[in-house]
């Protein structure tokens, strides 16, 4: 697994909103982010997948991490996946990729 977010792959829409794949892992000691797999980042959940606890730990760990209100964060697919993708609004690409950069150290 990489430690940096330069092996993030992020998608910007039309809207001008940033996407990104996460893969979930439910029932962590911690949450956290936690690195880069496959493009795709990392994100360690202590909630566990159960009536959508853990997505919305994913979206609270996710605003923390790159510091803006959870409204600005959206799952916009795989409510019932590990895989996710997730819609991040009101900021740009190289502000993401800066943001989860500092998450990861």
């Amino acid at each position: 697994m990489k430690m940096s977010a330069n092996a993030l792959r992020l998608v910007v829409t039309r809207e001008g909103a940033v996407r990104f794949e996460v893969l979930a892992k439910p029932r962590a000691r911690t949450s956290r982010v936690a690195g880069v797999r496959e493009e795709a980042l990392v994100v360690q959940l202590a909630a566990p997948p159960v009536d959508g606890a853990a997505n919305a730990e994913l979206i609270e760990t996710l605003a923390a991490a790159l510091s803006v209100p959870r409204r600005d964060v959206t799952l916009v697919r795989g409510e019932a996946a590990r895989t996710k993708l997730v819609e991040v609004r009101a900021l740009g690409a190289d502000e993401v990729r800066a943001r989860l950069e500092l998450a990861l150290r």
